[in-house]
């Protein structure tokens, strides 16, 4: 039986019908859940008692190479074992809520910021799949933003202007933005990578901003000038019309297109409320789908 997707939003993200992703190896169900994310960018599956094994390797029969050189690598071991899987948690090693003062609360604050998954390597991150584990009784949302209507929507002079302009992107600059500070080694370990501003989705041919908090400036432009024409598209690009906001439920699995969307993590009191969710994501390389 053919997947149904149910529209979320006027532009984007939808939400799929009953499948178990855990079983799903069939060419045909994979390639309807890739033309689905061409065509909304972001999917929502209820009920996936994902295990971190089975949700790796789900990601890997998807889109085939994954992410692991992330950001929190550098400033400490993942609780989690293996490098593929990110802790988007609030809790310690031993299940405790972490202090304010711990170095790890303070980097997982930074996805607070809107930003792209792994824009700060290269290849940088396609795909993210975000599997909720542990949820508060009060509302711990994602906000998710639509960069491919936001392109759509600019005016033809700044598209024109924006077309062969690239950009660095660094985690140790969004987290440098919240005060956040690395050791020289860690800075070195996270240098950054440089991507066009405006990126053309192979599958379905749609032009997608690429912009988001991990962008340090616009190459061969002055700083201030750059900066400020990044902080100008993404107010434009979350204008209320463009976000989704997901209130999640334990079960859920979340994918999204890191080409195509910016996404944020809304505030809660994480002195007072467990939220763990684990994500694996993807890398933007040709020919990476594996089945």
């Amino acid at each position: 039986m053919a997947l149904k997707f149910q529209k979320l939003h006027p532009t984007f993200v939808a939400e799929a019908g009953d499948v178990d992703l855990r079983t799903v190896h069939d060419r045909t169900t994979l390639d309807e859940i890739r033309a689905g994310m061409d065509e909304y960018a972001i999917l929502v599956f209820h009920d996936q008692p994902f295990t971190d094994e089975e949700q790796i390797a789900f990601a890997q029969r998807l889109d085939g190479a994954l992410h692991t050189r992330t950001g929190s690598a550098a400033i400490g071991a993942n609780r989690l074992a293996d490098e593929a899987v990110s802790d988007i948690s609030n809790v310690g090693d031993d299940g405790a809520l972490l202090k304010p003062g711990d170095r790890r609360r303070a980097y997982v604050l930074g996805n607070r910021l809107w930003h792209t998954d792994a824009s700060f390597v290269d290849p940088p991150g396609r795909y993210s799949m975000l599997s909720a584990k542990v949820i508060p009784s009060v509302p711990a949302d994602t906000e998710y933003a639509d960069m491919r209507t936001a392109y759509d929507t600019l005016p033809a002079e700044m598209k024109a202007q924006l077309e062969d302009l690239r950009a660095h992107h660094s985690v140790t600059h969004s987290r440098w933005m919240l005060g956040f500070e690395f050791s020289e080694a860690e800075h070195a370990r996270l240098p950054g990578a440089v991507h066009p501003v405006v990126r053309t989705l192979p599958r379905s041919g749609r032009k997608s901003l690429y912009v988001a908090a991990h962008v340090s400036r616009i190459i061969d432009w002055p700083i201030p000038e750059g900066r400020l024409l990044i902080h100008e598209l993404m107010e434009h690009a979350t204008r209320p019309e463009r976000v989704y906001r997901h209130r999640w439920r334990v079960g859920d699995l979340v994918i999204w297109d890191n080409r195509a969307t910016m996404h944020r993590a809304c505030p809660f009191d994480d002195q007072r409320h467990k939220r763990e969710l684990r994500r694996v994501t993807t890398l933007d390389v040709p020919d990476a789908v594996a089945v």
